[in-house]
């Protein structure tokens, strides 16, 4: 394989090159060394989890993430919202400065719990904040460090949007869903819960979602498979017109795949996904790559391997994850930079410490023939 350098021939600027040589790269995706003051926690009050990262007009970078009571242990689905903090640098460090979306009563489809946002200033010059809502009892069912889902909750996860003029907000949020379930269809593979949207604007304007599906074909509650299915739309406040093929997925497993980060580059949409490998009873995870021509069909990247979890901190030091997920990218001058992570690990009590990570991004371009 031959690398690609900064510009792939100055011919092509001009139209000289020729079809081969202007195909779509492929991409290698590698993890930088992570500062320590690129970790962002709660300390020993809040949880944290995904947290997605834009540059402001104020030349700030603005985290909005999802946090929730430490004390009440893993009860993201029925307690998280949506928060923000800001920094210089987007390796941080990050400092708390409000909630986005807080709790606002269980008239409204999202107002118990806001969770898993993904943050976009778009060519109209607005920022849209997509994200997980819901609403149930808020009841807890589980004790600190061992979860067990509220499945009221989990099955009224819809995906919305809000919008802003500024990262600082206010954000305006809707009635309404912006992707509601598939209703009127038992078999639809959305026909009991939406959620995680990752979002990208289309070259030609239109905004492509890819989010995250569970349908009826399982025993309720829990439901299922988990897939991931597409949408597109004219504009980013929708309505979304959903395809029918699920994407990601890998033959006889129910639940292959989570969090997809989707961003168009140099003739092809990327995606960073979050890999789910079923070995002896037992769910590994990684990071991996997938590519696309339109958005709609999805193949594994040529490199596929990401990440097994393992970071590299500043001094050389490696430490291997118990997650390291919900993966976010911040793209500058058209090039990706960072990536923005949910993780944690388990301490020497075995509670779980979560926290968000920037890490850098090392992207190496190949042209596509031998």
């Amino acid at each position: 394989m031959k690398e690609i350098v900064v510009l792939l021939c100055a011919a092509f600027v001009f139209g000289a090159c020729s079809p081969k040589e202007r195909s779509a790269p492929d991409f290698k995706i590698q993890l930088g060394k992570v500062s320590k003051h690129s970790v962002f926690n709660g300390g020993d009050t809040v949880s944290h989890w995904g947290g997605s990262v834009v540059k402001g007009e104020d030349g700030l970078y603005h985290m909005l993430y999802s946090r929730w009571p430490k004390d009440i242990g893993w009860e993201w689905v029925n307690y998280s919202e949506i928060a923000h903090a800001v920094s210089e640098s987007p390796f941080g460090p990050y400092k708390h400065v409000d909630v986005a979306l807080p709790e606002r009563g269980i008239d409204f489809w999202d107002g118990s719990a806001t969770h898993n946002p993904t943050v976009h200033k778009f060519s109209d010059g607005k920022y849209y904040l997509y994200y997980m809502g819901n609403y149930g009892n808020k009841k807890i069912v589980s004790v600190p460090g061992k979860a067990k889902i509220n499945w009221v909750h989990r099955n009224n996860q819809r995906i919305g949007v809000a919008v802003a003029d500024s990262p600082n907000g206010l954000w305006r949020r809707f009635e309404n869903p912006v992707l509601d379930v598939t209703h009127g269809d038992s078999v639809a593979h959305d026909a009991l819960m939406t959620s995680n949207p990752s979002v990208c604007q289309m070259p030609d304007g239109r905004i492509l979602m890819v989010y995250k599906a569970v349908g009826k074909k399982f025993d309720l509650p829990k439901g299922g498979p988990v897939v991931h299915m597409v949408a597109i739309a004219e504009n980013a406040a929708g309505p979304f017109k959903k395809y029918p093929n699920p994407v990601f997925l890998e033959e006889g497993v129910r639940f292959p795949a989570e969090d997809p980060y989707i961003w168009y580059q140099d003739g092809k949409f990327r995606a960073i996904v979050k890999y789910i490998k079923h070995v002896d009873h037992q769910r590994i995870f990684s990071l991996v790559h997938y590519d696309s021509k339109d958005g709609i069909d999805w193949e594994k990247a040529r490199y596929h391997e990401i990440s097994d979890r393992t970071i590299t901190w500043e001094d050389g030091t490696t430490q291997k994850l118990d997650h390291l997920e919900r993966p976010q990218v911040l793209i500058e001058d058209g090039e990706p930079i960072a990536l923005i992570c949910a993780a944690d690990i388990y301490d020497e009590n075995n509670v779980r410490q979560s926290f968000n990570v920037q890490i850098p991004l090392i992207v190496m371009k190949y042209s596509t023939d031998e």
